[in-house]
């Protein structure tokens, strides 16, 4: 099944004292509160942020609001995450991702802010490590997440820091739960920056044969994704992951935005351009998902995507055929003729349309002057491929030269004359060789990440209870 996006806008700390048990990863499952407590957690001042915006009377006094008796949810190395810190994620993650949090969310944005939570905590403590060692200052000052949320609130609604700090406190988020992902973030991307940028080298047959494979693939039928991927190994397995996308693409058709869901939840390095991957040539994809964008059309969204490693969302905005394929905008003047019309009916249509041609210089007034001319009617075709017009317009096509009408061609509504308005090769242009080379740079540092990232979880002890 495929959904539909048009009508949806596709359109966004810590206790010190445990030790560390042993050398290796282990973690154990189940948290201290139960899935109604957590629920309620979450939810309620969400809520009332929402009464707040709509009361226009005064009521009774809303009962408070639950409060989080704090305890421990996980511990990683000699960091603890509590429960407060948990709630508070899961309220940033549902506010900033457009999800509602209901009985059947509650999981996917429970292990999404624990996920969260334990990846900075490992981030954080491998800097402090590295400064220590190098003696520099490598995390994020407070001036600097200053400015990120000042970036985040011009490009989220065009809004001020103060104002989207108020809607946070709204929705019962306070603002150190904000500057802590974002201290995380900022420092660790700076981090894998400054370290790595320097070293690699991006070879220029490395870069021609990035850029031949792509003007091959231009050749191919083009689409233009967003996507959501939801890594089985990161959520719990294949299972966890499906079920993930479902729930994601349950709200994302009740309204959550595409671009915000896949931020928050998207494991590819998209995700920081919320999901957008840009024109993908058929073949750059696995087959699994080639599979089904061959029978999306634009503004839908596909079903999830098992493929080997996690499940795919996908959000089709635009398809296009390969460059190799000529365009032509056309023109038509004609005589509507049934198809069983006499030879004679059919030469009267013809003088008739000739004695439009010497009148006609070109697109431009073809429409015009065929109103003068008793009997003609004018209008735009629009623009076609070459290949999909019939043998009898193919011709007309390829041997009128642009701009002047063809010679008649009859079909069973009519006698046409054809003018071709402009051709053009359908396709985008290649990328230069800079470009290509920043985007094979940025590849390559994100996959420096995640493997620093993967061994930090692998050697640490992480519990949660």
């Amino acid at each position: 099944m495929i959904f539909d996006r048009t009508s949806a806008s596709p359109s966004g700390d810590t206790l010190k004292g445990t030790t560390r048990l042993m050398k290796s990863a282990r973690i154990t499952t189940g948290l201290a509160m139960t899935a109604v407590s957590v629920l309620s957690l979450v939810l309620a001042p969400l809520a009332s942020a929402q009464d707040v915006q709509v009361a226009s009377a005064p009521t009774a006094p809303a009962p408070a609001a639950p409060t989080v008796s704090e305890s421990v949810a996980a511990i990683v190395n000699d960091d603890i995450v509590s429960t407060y810190d948990l709630v508070q994620r899961m309220r940033l993650v549902a506010v900033t991702a457009g999800i509602q949090p209901s009985e059947e969310t509650l999981p996917q944005l429970q292990r999404e802010a624990l996920r969260g939570l334990i990846e900075e905590r490992l981030q954080i403590q491998e800097l402090r490590r590295v400064e220590i060692e190098n003696k520099i200052e490598i995390i994020a000052n407070d001036a600097e997440v200053d400015s990120a949320i000042g970036d985040m609130a011009r490009d989220a609604n065009n809004m001020t820091s103060e104002q989207l700090m108020a809607q946070l406190r709204a929705a019962g988020i306070g603002p150190e739960t904000l500057r802590a992902q974002l201290r995380a973030e900022i420092s660790w991307q700076g981090y894998i920056n400054g370290r790595f940028r320097g070293r690699l080298r991006i070879g220029r047959d490395q870069i021609k044969a990035t850029i031949e494979r792509l003007a091959a693939a231009a050749t191919k039928p083009q689409y233009q994704i967003s996507e959501v991927y939801i890594e089985a190994a990161r959520v719990g397995g294949m299972q966890v992951a499906y079920q993930g996308a479902q729930s994601l693409i349950q709200q994302m058709q009740q309204g959550a935005p595409f671009a915000a869901v896949a931020r928050q939840f998207s494991s590819s390095p998209t995700a920081a351009n919320g999901g957008d991957a840009g024109w993908i040539g058929a073949g750059e994809m696995a087959p699994e998902i080639e599979g089904v964008l061959d029978q999306m059309r634009p503004g839908q969204l596909s079903p999830p995507i098992p493929t080997q490693d996690g499940v795919w969302i996908i959000y089709l905005r635009e398809k296009r055929a390969g460059s190799n394929v000529t365009l032509v905008s056309l023109k038509q003047a004609a005589v509507p003729l049934a198809e069983d019309a006499t030879p004679e009916q059919v030469q009267a249509a013809a003088t008739t349309l000739e004695v439009l041609r010497p009148q006609v210089t070109g697109c431009a007034d073809l429409e015009a002057k065929a109103a003068g001319v008793e009997g003609v009617m004018a209008g735009d075709l629009g623009e076609a491929e070459i290949n999909g017009l019939t043998e009898a317009f193919q011709q007309a096509v390829n041997t009128t030269p642009d701009g002047q009408l063809s010679q008649a061609i009859r079909t069973p509504v009519g006698l046409h004359l054809v003018m071709v308005c402009g051709r053009r090769s359908s396709g985008a242009q290649l990328p230069t060789p800079e470009q290509v080379e920043a985007r094979l740079t940025s590849l390559q540092l994100e996959n420096i990440s995640k493997r620093i990232l993967r061994d930090l979880r692998n050697t640490a002890t992480i519990e949660t209870r």
